[in-house]
């Protein structure tokens, strides 16, 4: 038997370890809460991420371009977050804070200049980037911002489902496709049908088919209802809560707290490139019952709670509101 390196050793502990955390009697663990509908199928989270930090090597902008020296720029520090099947997930934070480079790290999508270190499990297995690759779009699939990831040129029944086939998949993966507009209240006709030629909510709908064509476990939306009405952002989101209540995880990346809280079992609280809370939604009934002060901060700033950010924290001596943090 060939003697493990101490890399591979170490590989080994960290995924005994986790296999052997018992959870279902503790409320807290993880660096999370858990939810109501918070399970662990074979004792463990359906993903987890552990201290995850990415950073850029970048050159300095305003030197001249021969004498420019590179520093490191650090985006995501020690961000640790949970998905359990059957749940949802809301990752809420300000727009351009970084939420869209968790998902690309999940999805093991890094730029050549990135600097990523940290540990990722899927379904129990310890991840590297090559695994992260292989369960892309498979075990974990995202639902992208944007519907111009769509292709214009290209028909949209053949844009889920796929081209570099053999003939013998062409046919399984048509009906696959059926069924997913049949479950998604697309009718035929819309395979037919441009990028175009949708209607906003039709455009996410087939998005949502897209990442659904390979059966995945987990379900990554990154921002997906900008331009929506609210009905047509409850609708679509509804789809996820759909796929959730099926038993897959859905990963929920918005800077919209209303709508995360109408549809999601947890909560987790993006602030300066990490997660500074991950709580369940319950827990917002009552800023007492939050730990971290930006969670307070966010609750005191909701319409429903008279849009005051810094609540009962401020005072003649302490003005301090969300624009300060």
């Amino acid at each position: 038997m060939e003697k493990l390196t101490e890399q591979e050793a170490l590989g080994l502990r960290e995924v005994i370890e986790h296999e052997r955390t018992q959870h279902e009697d503790a409320q807290v663990h993880h660096h999370h809460k858990h939810a109501s509908v918070s399970r662990h199928e074979h004792g463990h989270h359906l993903l987890q991420v552990e201290d995850l930090s990415v950073g850029f090597r970048m050159y300095e902008e305003n030197a001249p371009f021969f004498q420019a020296k590179q520093r490191f720029v650090p985006v995501i520090e020690n961000l640790s977050i949970s998905v359990h099947a059957g749940e949802i997930v809301a990752v809420v934070g300000a727009s351009g804070s970084g939420k869209t480079l968790l998902a690309d790290a999940i999805l093991g999508l890094f730029e050549p200049n990135a600097t990523v270190t940290g540990r990722i499990w899927f379904d129990g297995e310890a991840m590297d980037a090559a695994a992260l690759e292989r369960v892309r779009g498979r075990g974990v699939s995202l639902v992208p911002q944007s519907v111009n990831n769509l292709d214009p040129l290209m028909r949209v029944g053949r844009q889920v489902e796929g081209f570099a086939y053999p003939e013998a998949d062409r046919a399984a993966r048509r009906r696959k496709r059926e069924e997913l507009f049949a479950r998604y209240g697309l009718g035929e006709e819309v395979a037919k049908l441009y990028p175009f030629e949708l209607s906003g909510g039709m455009a996410r709908r087939v998005l949502l088919c897209c990442a659904l064509m390979d059966d995945p476990r987990v379900v990554i939306a990154d921002e997906p209802t900008p331009g929506l009405d609210l009905d047509l952002a409850v609708r679509a989101l509804d789809d996820f809560r759909d796929f959730a209540n099926a038993g897959g995880g859905v990963m929920l990346i918005t800077h919209d707290i209303e709508l995360a809280l109408q549809v999601a079992d947890r909560v987790a609280v993006f602030r300066e490139g990490t997660v500074v809370e991950e709580t369940a939604v319950a827990n917002f009934a009552s800023p007492d019952m939050l730990e971290h002060p930006f969670s307070k901060e966010l609750w005191h700033a909701l319409p429903e709670h008279d849009f005051v950010p810094g609540g009962p924290r401020r005072s003649a001596g302490n003005t301090q509101s969300l624009d300060d943090l």
